[in-house]
């Protein structure tokens, strides 16, 4: 038997529990009260917080994928795949995960590392080499973050604002 009173929400409430292990399956779906008065307290209801901001998800290259050449983009991107050239996303995260290979120059915001680059990484934010992660070239990037048992060979260099290539 349910005791707590449950308030109205935005939605239809519907409250499901598992009829296998004992537990009572019970519910209710009403319509939206526009009123935004709490039922039988006369009083109004606090505001619901905003809706989160939709993200868009990232454009993704799979791991059967294979690219020579350059690489642009306006979106944030994942690669899975394998990449020789140069990249660039400079206003966007790159994130080359646990499957992607790269061999190239990369251009980017953000560049998170959790597969293999062989080449120089310029990020305008950061450079974050997570601990699946190997590069053997330079980074470049404002702030740098290698994680304990990552792989780098390489130099770092740090800049509080990068000037954009010429």
């Amino acid at each position: 038997m349910l005791t707590a009173s449950i308030p109205t929400v935005a939605a239809a409430l519907v409250i499901v529990g598992l009829a296998r292990r004992g537990l009572m399956v019970w519910k209710r779906a009403e319509p939206v009260q526009p009123t935004g008065v709490r039922e039988g307290t006369g009083t109004a209801a606090p505001a619901a917080p905003p809706p989160a901001p939709a993200v868009a998800p990232a454009a993704q290259i799979g791991k059967s994928v294979v690219i020579k050449g350059e690489v642009n983009g306006r979106e944030d991107l994942t690669v899975e795949g394998s990449i020789e050239g140069t990249m660039e996303l400079r206003e966007h995260v790159l994130t080359i995960g646990p499957h992607g290979h790269i061999k190239a120059e990369i251009f980017a915001k953000v560049v998170i590392v959790e597969g293999a680059v062989t080449g120089t990484i310029t990020a305008s934010e950061k450079v974050d080499l997570r601990e699946t992660g190997s590069v053997d070239g330079d980074l470049v990037a404002p702030r740098v973050a290698i994680a304990d048992g990552a792989h780098f060979r390489g130099r770092v260099e740090m800049e509080r604002t990068l000037r954009p290539p010429e």
